[in-house]
């Protein structure tokens, strides 16, 4: 019978973070910090779980996305600096700086306003300037950084702190030469900076998959995402990394489970699932599952995905709906309801990964697990 009290819960392994973060602390050495990236709700493993975890297995710094990601770990990531990499509105810039919240800038917009705020509260904040060395995201291009970095500097309340970049094919390729082309570019602008005396404690370009690979990126800090929580950027990077000759042993963490709500037996030519788009082409025996593409289980999956039970593959049947989808267990025997379901991970000696899941979608093992849906539960085991 379910041990749970939910339909669909994540099961996140204790030992596989600390693992994961032990293998980028050895890559990474003594001399640069750790920055754990925890945004999208720790890319679908859950922040305020994962958080304490990653601190005591040596975390240096946290990255999020946006002020509200930032207001929700503080405390769990007790004086750990908080880098702020997304886009901060104006009317929440005061925020930050109450907090004592690391901000990443590129605007001319935000750094007047908080030069106001800062002046008013007497309250410094620390900055790091986003370059735009080839990504054409965020950032200051090498002709407006230096005018942008004094902007800052004249203000003895704007602390600028760090300088970072980020790659925009490091992780798609085995060829790493528009990725070292961006990298000669941030040293460029670096020397840009220095050049003028303006001085900058900390830089970081490094991405899970640059971390990894190139240790020329890691500089004194690396921003590390994916690879924390187990799974790898994706299969050039594992490529690369076999080419190179290092040994990596990424373990995923999450695995992700639901039950069975319900077992029927139905004939052949029986249609299943909204818009009749699937008949059983034997007399079939299926369950029904409470998971459906709200909780993150994707309908690109209808009548193509599969799922775990018993150690079986089961595959669904028809369309998955809101809450709801359907499998085909005709092949497994002695399945009970309530029996245990597993979306993502081991069962067994079977396992779903979501490189698979994502495959089948055309799409990348961060979006598969980054949406699923936060209000279902992460329990640490």
């Amino acid at each position: 019978m379910l041990k749970q009290k939910n339909k669909t819960w994540i099961e996140i392994s204790r030992n596989a973070l600390i693992q994961n973060v032990r293998i980028f602390r050895r890559i990474l050495g003594k001399k640069t910090y750790l920055m754990a990236v925890v945004k999208s709700n720790a890319y679908g493993h859950g922040a305020k779980e994962v958080v304490p975890i990653f601190l005591k297995a040596g975390a240096d710094w946290f990255g999020v996305d946006s002020i509200d990601e930032a207001l929700q770990i503080k405390e769990l990531a007790k004086n750990a600096p908080i880098l702020i990499l997304g886009f901060t509105p104006n009317n929440r810039l005061e925020e930050v700086v109450k907090n004592g919240f690391r901000l990443t800038v590129y605007n001319d917009q935000t750094v007047e306003s908080l030069g106001k705020i800062v002046k008013r509260l007497n309250t410094p904040v620390y900055l790091h300037i986003k370059c735009e060395t080839g990504t054409s995201r965020q950032g200051v291009t090498l002709d407006k950084l230096v005018p942008f970095a004094k902007k800052i500097t004249e203000n003895k309340n704007l602390i600028l702190e760090g300088l970072s970049t980020h790659f925009a094919n490091i992780e798609d390729t085995t060829d790493s030469s528009y990725a070292k082309r961006q990298l000669v570019q941030f040293k460029r602008m670096y020397g840009a900076l220095q050049n003028v005396g303006i001085k900058v404690s900390i830089r970081h370009t490094a991405c899970t998959a640059a971390a990894m690979i190139y240790k020329e990126t890691h500089f004194n800090m690396a921003r590390v995402g994916i690879g924390l929580y187990g799974l790898w950027s994706s299969k050039e990077t594992k490529k690369t990394v076999q080419k190179f000759g290092k040994k990596i042993n990424l373990l995923p963490s999450l695995t992700w489970k639901s039950c069975i709500a319900q077992i029927k037996e139905i004939p052949l030519g029986t249609p299943v699932s909204y818009g009749l788009t699937e008949e059983t082409k034997r007399n079939s025996k299926i369950a029904v599952l409470p998971i459906g593409y709200w909780d993150g289980l994707d309908r690109g999956l209808s009548s193509i995905g599969e799922v775990l039970i018993n150690g079986k593959r089961a595959k669904i049947m028809g369309r998955i709906c809101m809450n709801i989808c359907m499998v085909d267990v005709t092949h497994i025997k002695g399945i009970h309801v309530e029996d245990e379901v597993v979306i993502i991970g081991k069962s067994g000696s079977s396992v779903i990964s979501a490189e698979e899941i994502a495959e089948k979608l055309g799409t990348i093992n961060y979006e598969i697990v980054t949406r699923i849906n936060p209000t279902i539960p992460r329990i640490i085991i």
